[in-house]
């Protein structure tokens, strides 16, 4: 008998499965996780992602933005690919530097790209490191659930980017384990992010105002966040009550 032909959503599975162990490149790839998570906290790096230090060196890096702009593009995306892929803290802080030193519009443009791109990569790595393992361990348990995420996985995904009650770093290891494809991932994410990544970045266009990161998701701003994320699942409501409706 042939080989299966592979499901499109079925993206970087890897060969072999968990009872074979794992192999070195996933254990290399475990140390280089562990080694830039050490790293991060062996320098203390958080205390530069913090919104006291943004404050002392703001002029500095609107000094180097202004002279190097292409340069200054390139670094900040780096370093919000590498935050988000190592799922580190420093999110919101950086979304801040992205509208202080290139304005709201601009600033939203290119946390999108870096945490687009960083955000795919935390999901490849977590498909490629746990969903064998977790579907061998609890595939029976998991299969009607991962048959429904599959069908609207778009929609249920854009819901969770745009309701930011659920930790970006989290969204992106669970949604490596599901059926999800990649193509669909990277759009919902890529979508879903801009609401918010707007708020913060027009918010540090008056980086001076601002005292607490905590000022910026005001109970107002969270319930429209809420409510888009509701909206996007109208399909999926839609779609159940015409299946259900047709028997």
């Amino acid at each position: 008998m042939g080989s299966p032909v592979p499901h499109p959503t079925d993206d970087i599975r890897p060969s072999g499965g968990p009872s074979a162990g794992w192999s070195a490149g996933r254990w290399l790839l475990l140390v280089v996780l562990g080694a830039g998570v050490g790293l991060f906290l062996f320098f203390d790096l958080a205390q530069y992602l913090s919104l006291e230090a943004l404050k002392t060196h703001r002029d500095e890096f609107l000094a180097y933005t202004q002279r190097h702009y292409g340069a200054a593009v390139g670094l900040f995306i780096a370093i919000y690919i590498l935050q988000t892929a190592f799922s580190l803290p420093g999110g919101a802080i950086l979304t801040l530097v992205a509208g202080f030193l290139f304005g709201a519009v601009s600033g939203t443009v290119i946390v999108n790209v870096g945490a687009t791109a960083g955000a795919t990569l935390a999901f490849l790595v977590a498909r490629y490191l746990l969903r064998d393992w977790i579907e061998s361990r609890f595939g029976e348990r998991l299969a009607s659930l991962q048959a429904g995420f599959s069908r609207n996985a778009f929609h249920y995904l854009l819901t969770l980017r745009l309701i930011p009650l659920f930790p970006f770093f989290l969204v992106n290891l669970v949604s490596g384990v599901t059926r999800i494809g990649v193509g669909s991932y990277v759009a919902a994410t890529a979508i879903g992010i801009i609401p918010g990544s707007f708020v913060y970045a027009y918010a540090g266009r008056q980086l001076g105002t601002i005292n607490s990161v905590a000022e910026i998701a005001s109970p107002s701003v969270l319930l429209a966040f809420t409510l888009l994320g509701a909206l996007a699942l109208i399909p999926v409501i839609y779609r159940k009550y015409v299946s259900v409706k047709n028997g």
